[in-house]
C-alpha cells in the first residue's frame, strides 16, 4: 500500500500543526511558570523586608522598654531607700506649711515659738510613698509610650 503525495502532504501539515500547537502550549506553560516564579520571588523579597522591618521595630521596642524599666526600677529603689531612711529616723519628711497658733499668749497675741517643723503624720507617710511609686510608674509609662510612638510607630511605612 502506497500513500499518495497529497495524503503525505496532509499528514505532514497536520503533524507539523500538532507539533506547533504542542510547542506553543509548552511555551505558554513555561511563560506562566516564569511569571509565577517571578511573583513568588517578589513576594519572598517583600516578606523578607517586612520581617526585617518587624525585627528592627521589635528590637527598638525592647530597647525602649528596657530603658524605661531600668529608670522605673531606679526611681523605685530611690523611693524605697527614702522610705527606709524615714522609717529609721535618718531623714524626715518635711512639708512646706504654716503653723497657726491655737492658744493666745498672756499678752493676747498668738505665738508659735514652741511649734515644731511641719511634718507628715506617721500614718500619712505610707500614702506619700505609695503616691511617689505611682507617680514614678505613671511617668515612666508616659515617657515609654512617647518613645515608642516616636521610635517605632512613626517609623512604620504607611499602608497603601
Amino acid at each position: 500500500m502506497t500513500i499518495s503525495p497529497l495524503r503525505l502532504f496532509l499528514i505532514l501539515v497536520l503533524t507539523s500543526l500538532l507539533a506547533w500547537c504542542a510547542f506553543d502550549w509548552v511555551a505558554d506553560q513555561r511563560d506562566d511558570a516564569r511569571r509565577e516564579r517571578d511573583s513568588a520571588q517578589s513576594e519572598v523579597s517583600g516578606l523578607r523586608e517586612a520581617a526585617r522591618i518587624s525585627g528592627e521595630m521589635l528590637a527598638t521596642r525592647d530597647q525602649v522598654d528596657q530603658k524605661n524599666t531600668e529608670e522605673l526600677n531606679h526611681a523605685r529603689a530611690e523611693n524605697d531607700a527614702l522610705r527606709r531612711d524615714v522609717d529609721d529616723g535618718r531623714q524626715r519628711l518635711r512639708i512646706r506649711a504654716t503653723c497657726r497658733p491655737t492658744v493666745p499668749s498672756a499678752t493676747g497675741t498668738a505665738s508659735v515659738a514652741d511649734a515644731g517643723t511641719a511634718e507628715l503624720a506617721a500614718d500619712a507617710r505610707s500614702d506619700y510613698f505609695t503616691l511617689r511609686d505611682q507617680l514614678a510608674l505613671s511617668r515612666q509609662m508616659i515617657l515609654g509610650l512617647q518613645d515608642y510612638t516616636r521610635q517605632v510607630c512613626l517609623r512604620m511605612p504607611a499602608n497603601p
